[in-house]
């Protein structure tokens, strides 16, 4: 009788050793993005939060968020450098939940790869703590997942989810937004996260190498579509805090563009006339709307073009907000107004973006044209 083959996890692919050394690697950044409330340290089969302060409140309410960093992996991936990626996802996750008025609090991150290269997950998850630290939000946990035979060695994804809470009476909803109100536009750092595919799509259909230098960016074209996302949770949650600021709306500006993002919190009935002529695009975005011939309308509908986050706010509040967000690095500037939609002052011809995403909102109106570079 001849002797049966062994077949090991190792020979299937999967490396349980390199995971081990991952989480060695990675501890001394995860420790550093805490708060008081945790409970316990990296490698328990969950996070625990100490929830005890929350019975302080009023009405506490919990937020929650999930996200990915979508296809600006390639990037990272293709240049090899993975210490950046975990902005990017700490920024998608955690400034949505500021978006309702909520104070995140912590988060849990998944990295699925084709290969546990120690070094690189450390690199992810250490991007991913700092971007938490900055953010005041405790990274409690997180996986990593061998894949071999469903990813390539060198491709991962990544994702996380994080929880916020706030107390009900200041939660930030559609109906507090009010004729007359301003909106205030938040620079965005890049590309952020959003947009991803369209952009690799023209430079490849454009033939730049990553490696490129770019006058016009000041760096390599790589550097530049690998530049962070722009964390504001922490700054937006002071900002929300401020007695002599009213915010009516926040909207951060990801997938579907400032019109369709800035609709959604609004309510029925109400128009935001949004001036083009306020801002200049950063180059990252006449770039690639030159090198892919990209109609504006589709720019708009697929990147921020510079506005990652917008306030709606009193014009009363906008000298306050503005001097704080910029104490703490965070460009700011009046891009439009508030009106009611029966007697908005509408653009012929011009699209008027009204709900998104499954939601009944208000209508919004981008109006004028950038001026030129």
């Amino acid at each position: 009788m001849s002797e049966r083959t062994q077949i090991t996890y190792a020979q299937a692919g999967v490396d349980v050793e390199a995971g081990d050394k991952a989480v060695e690697l990675m501890k001394a950044d995860v420790r550093r993005a805490t708060r008081p409330e945790v409970l316990g340290g990296l490698g328990g089969f969950a996070g625990l939060f100490d929830a005890s302060s929350l019975a302080a409140m009023s009405r506490p309410v919990l937020a929650t968020s999930t996200d990915g960093v979508g296809t600006k992996v390639a990037i990272a991936q293709a240049l090899d450098r993975h210490d950046t990626i975990g902005f990017d996802l700490v920024g998608m996750v955690v400034d949505d939940i500021v978006v309702c008025g909520a104070e995140p609090l912590f988060m849990t991150d998944y990295i699925a790869c084709g290969k546990v290269v120690p070094e690189r997950i450390a690199a992810i998850v250490g991007g991913i703590a700092r971007a938490c630290e900055q953010a005041r939000v405790a990274l409690v946990g997180g996986e990593t997942a061998e894949h071999p035979g469903l990813l390539d060695p060198e491709e991962y994804d990544v994702a996380g989810a994080a929880t916020g809470v706030v107390e009900y009476a200041d939660i930030l909803s559609p109906h507090l937004v009010q004729p007359g109100d301003v909106v205030l536009a938040l620079a965005s750092s890049g590309l952020h996260s959003n947009g991803y595919s369209l952009v690799r799509r023209v430079i490849a259909h454009a033939g730049w190498a990553l490696d490129r230098h770019v006058d016009d960016f000041g760096q390599t074209l790589g550097e530049e579509l690998l530049t962070p996302t722009r964390v504001y949770a922490a700054d937006l949650v002071d900002l929300l805090r401020l007695d002599q600021v009213a915010v009516h709306a926040l909207s951060h500006v990801t997938g579907g563009g400032l019109a369709a993002n800035l609709a959604r919190v609004l309510p029925a009935g109400i128009h935001a006339r949004v001036d083009r002529s306020t801002w200049t695009l950063p180059p990252v975005f006449t770039t690639i709307q030159s090198l892919g011939n990209v109609p504006l309308s589709d720019l708009e509908r697929t990147l921020n073009l510079g506005v990652g986050f917008v306030a709606v706010l009193p014009a009363a509040s906008v000298d306050a907000a503005g001097a704080h967000l910029g104490a703490h690095g965070i460009r700011t500037w009046v891009i439009g107004e508030i009106h009611d939609a029966a007697s908005a002052p509408y653009a012929d011809g011009v699209e008027v973006v009204q709900g998104a995403k499954g939601v009944e909102g208000g209508s919004v109106q981008l109006v004028g044209a950038h001026p030129p570079g």
